[in-house]
């Protein structure tokens, strides 16, 4: 081989290694460049998930409330319209409003962030939720976290609305929503669920507006003090004494509509926020 052909394999050579190490290069920087891309964008995905589950959340009490209007659907407004409410966490053990100093040494003692708690997660989670005897579970909910988050809506004569988040077991899921009290906390003033996976038609007419209405004005408690809300099998006699603590059942759904009277038993009575409404309605 000629002195010429040496010099051209050589450079050949190492024309190749430049290139295969180019390649290397280029293809350890796209993958870089996508790592950084793939992991921006879950960070923005889950920024904008928790943005759409407190919005949701905002929502669905704006709508128990009675104060949510259709035409609304930017982010803002609907903010702006949540802003109403003073957010208030209740000691579900003690059966307490908390203080602001008493929620922030909660907070700091389980690193909370009670502007983004989940009180599904909480309940799964043994340091922040109990488990319930079978004589306490009415609800059929397993366990109950240790704090929840109500919401108040007050005027210039004081408390207008209580919204409280409650859930429960109907035919064949978890139920879960809001209910809203007059500021009495006896009153019903509206309910809506926002999770369910009950039969459509059937035990899914929980979502009917016509049958959430119903319970508009109806009342929790009787004399006593005591849970008399029923949810009956077939409709409400007008005319009975006890048609004010009584809503019509829903059609065909009789276990759907039995899991959404004791999830209000459960979460209106001494196991849940009774003790703490009787503040408001004694």
């Amino acid at each position: 081989m000629s002195e010429g052909d040496l010099r051209v394999s050589e450079e050949n050579t190492s024309s190749n290694k430049d290139s295969i190490s180019n390649v290397i290069v280029i293809a350890l920087g796209v993958c870089l460049f996508c790592a950084v891309v793939v992991a921006g964008s879950a960070v923005a995905l889950k920024e904008r998930r928790v943005e759409n589950k407190a919005l949701d959340k905002s929502k669905n009490v704006l709508i128990a409330a009675g104060l949510f209007q259709e035409n609304v659907t930017q982010m803002s407004e609907i903010n702006t319209l949540f802003e109403q409410f003073e957010q208030r966490v209740v000691d579900l053990r003690t059966k307490r409003l908390l203080t602001a100093d008493e929620v922030a040494v909660v907070a700091a003692d389980n690193q909370l962030n009670f502007g983004q708690y989940d009180q599904r997660k909480a309940a799964k989670d043994p340091s922040l939720s109990m488990a319930l005897t079978d004589a306490q579970d009415m609800a059929s909910i397993n366990r109950r976290e240790h704090y929840a988050l109500i919401y108040l809506l007050r005027s210039e004569v004081g408390i207008d609305r209580i919204i409280l988040p409650v859930h429960g077991y109907g035919l064949w899921s978890t139920l879960y929503g809001f209910i809203a009290l007059e500021g009495d906390g006896n009153t019903v003033s509206g309910i809506t669920f926002y999770e369910h996976a009950e039969t459509a038609g059937l035990g899914g007419e929980v979502d009917n507006p016509t049958w959430k209405a119903k319970w508009q004005g109806k009342r929790i408690y009787d004399d006593q003090g005591q849970v008399a809300m029923r949810v009956m099998k077939g409709s409400v006699d007008p005319s009975s004494a006890e048609a004010d603590y009584q809503v019509d059942g829903l059609s065909g759904a009789t276990l759907t509509s039995r899991g959404v009277e004791n999830m209000i038993g459960y979460w209106l009575g001494d196991e849940g926020y009774g003790p703490i409404l009787k503040n408001f309605n004694g």
